[in-house]
């Protein structure tokens, strides 16, 4: 079991830094003679060379035309019998970067996390008789040192062994252990679908009831200001982009506070900052140097390391502080008598964060547990452990409070147990079926269930709908991913992305709308809007959910 869940820390801090792209290459140290494939009662040693040449070969025999039934060798056979028929998949995943990152990887390696991760690779890779797992954490840090790219096969030849054992049993439990969890995401949707014939809500809307919104591409461009804030944690001024709608018969009773995720900035979410400002709400959208787009974009080129822990948590609760220092003195104007705050991702959880809440006491061996059996679907849980290292800043209460929206929110390992969140106002939470970083059920659903109960409370779950949805990027269009930093496809963005986009605001608006009128939204299974399937759940419904 201990093996099967190492296998998956190793692939999840690969799939961590392939995410914050960036390449290392690494030089030969000290060559392994072979690697030892232990599958049930069967050991098949395979030398590390030919392994090498082999991969080489079927590069060179693709790229000229040939077919994988064309290659056929003693290694080729071994190979098949371990399960990998695919030999140019295998080539491929060979020679791809296995660390993308210096810095990143440095940082993760040396953070709590990384001393976990590397503490349990013994289980999988044996060097020798070392299972210690220190000559891993070593070669690692030698290559880290002098090196800009490694793969899987240079990391194999670099390893100061002759022989390297792993367990092909363990691969074989992952993979069965990722189906499960496909399955899982799979039985959501079945779930969620079955609501719309079993549930007897009160506040249940129907479809002629919701309004279709406007579509954003038809609002014109509102006028902002930028506004520089001088902040005593950091050495340059916070640019805070401050949206005051136009004139309003009623002004609205709140204004809103917006936090883009890490590597977002206010550009990605200008959509939403209209459409609200265009409803007659005031928002400030948040600007957090060091963890936005330009920081990842400075990590791409190696002109700047990866943020630290510090920049992704401590300052940017003191941005969020500091912005509602300054508008109690008056350095900004915004009409509202509340506060709303929201985010996107790690947006979100610096609201939760900031409203007093303190990761529920036992975290460092809730890492641990997640940790030995962390789910390649869920990396946020990467990050919420990087929390076990960062001491977080205290702040007084937000008095004037009124709500917390949050999308693609995250938070399961810091409050784990139902109403641990000590939260008195209430939360909109929203999500995708096809979320990979923070999934639905896990996170989304489950701090829900971490909030006292609200009867204004609720959880939108879109079909199709990813993490990266929410984000608006230059030229991008429902048929076309647009030039983003990751140059992500359809895979990780989902489908229209600008669809999900247009139904996050217009529902966000009637929830607000809702809150302000003192009603429960409504709540909606299985309904369909702008080529979308969503359905809106409150807390007792979202517990049954949970319970399936």
């Amino acid at each position: 079991m201990s093996s099967r869940r190492s296998i998956r820390r190793i692939i999840a801090l690969g799939l961590l830094t392939n995410l914050f792209s960036c390449h290392l290459r690494v030089g030969q140290l000290h060559a392994a003679e072979r690697v030892e494939f232990h599958f049930e009662d069967v050991t098949i040693p395979i030398s590390i060379k030919e392994l090498s040449d082999w991969s080489k070969d079927v590069e060179s025999k693709m790229d000229s035309g040939e077919s994988d039934s064309d290659m056929n060798s003693e290694l080729a056979v071994w190979l098949n019998m371990l399960g990998f028929e695919s030999r140019f998949a295998l080539s491929q995943s060979l020679q791809a970067p296995l660390v993308k990152d210096k810095s990143m990887a440095r940082q993760l390696l040396r953070s709590w996390v990384g001393r976990k991760l590397l503490d349990e690779v013994s289980d999988v890779v044996r060097l020798d008789e070392d299972s210690s797992g220190t000559k891993v954490f070593n070669t690692l840090e030698s290559l880290l040192e002098d090196q800009e790219k490694v793969s899987a096969l240079d990391l194999l030849k670099s390893l100061p062994a002759e022989v390297i054992h792993f367990d092909l049993n363990a691969w074989v439990q992952v993979v069965s252990s990722w189906k499960d969890e496909l399955k899982g995401q799979q039985k959501l949707l079945t779930d969620l679908r079955r609501l719309s014939l079993e549930t007897n809500d009160a506040f249940k809307a129907k479809e002629s009831d919701i309004e279709e919104g406007k579509s954003l591409n038809e609002l014109k461009e509102s006028i902002y200001e930028v506004v520089k804030l001088n902040v005593p944690h950091r050495t340059e001024a916070l640019n805070v982009e401050v949206w005051n709608p136009l004139a309003r018969d009623e002004p609205r009773k709140s204004w809103i506070v917006f936090m883009p995720g890490l590597g977002g900035d206010q550009l990605h979410f200008r959509w939403l900052a209209r459409s609200l400002s265009h409803q007659g709400w005031p928002v400030v959208v948040l600007d957090h140097p060091g963890s936005d787009s330009k920081a990842l974009n400075s990590l791409v080129d190696g002109s700047l390391p990866a943020p630290s822990g510090a920049e992704v948590f401590p300052y940017r609760l003191s941005d969020l502080r500091a912005v509602l220092l300054a508008r109690e003195k008056e350095l900004f104007t915004v009409p509202g008598e509340k506060v709303v705050l929201m985010g996107h991702s790690l947006g979100a959880l610096t609201a939760f964060l900031a409203s007093g809440n303190l990761p529920q006491t036992g975290l460092l061996e809730r890492c641990k547990n997640a940790l030995d059996d962390f789910s390649i679907t869920n990396l946020s849980r990467l990050l919420q452990c990087q929390l076990v290292d960062v001491p977080l800043p205290t702040f007084s209460e937000i008095t004037q409070l009124e709500a917390i929206v949050g999308i693609n929110s995250f938070g399961s390992l810091l409050w784990p147990d139902p109403s641990t969140l000590k939260l008195n106002v209430p939360v909109f939470l929203t999500g995708g079926t096809f979320d990979l970083i923070t999934p639905a059920l896990s996170e989304q659903l489950g701090l829900l269930l971490s909030t006292k109960p609200n009867p204004f409370s609720r959880v939108l779950v879109i079909e199709g709908a990813s993490h990266f949805s929410p984000i608006r990027v230059k030229n991008q269009t429902d048929h076309s991913k647009g030039e983003d930093l990751f140059q992500l496809g359809e895979a990780l963005v989902g489908t229209y992305p600008l669809s999900v986009q247009g139904l996050l605001a217009s529902q966000i608006i009637r929830y607000l709308d809702q809150l302000e009128d003192g009603k429960p939204l409504p709540t909606l299974e299985n309904t369909t809007n702008m080529n979308l399937k969503f359905h809106i759940l409150d807390h007792s419904t979202t517990r049954k959910v949970i319970g399936n």
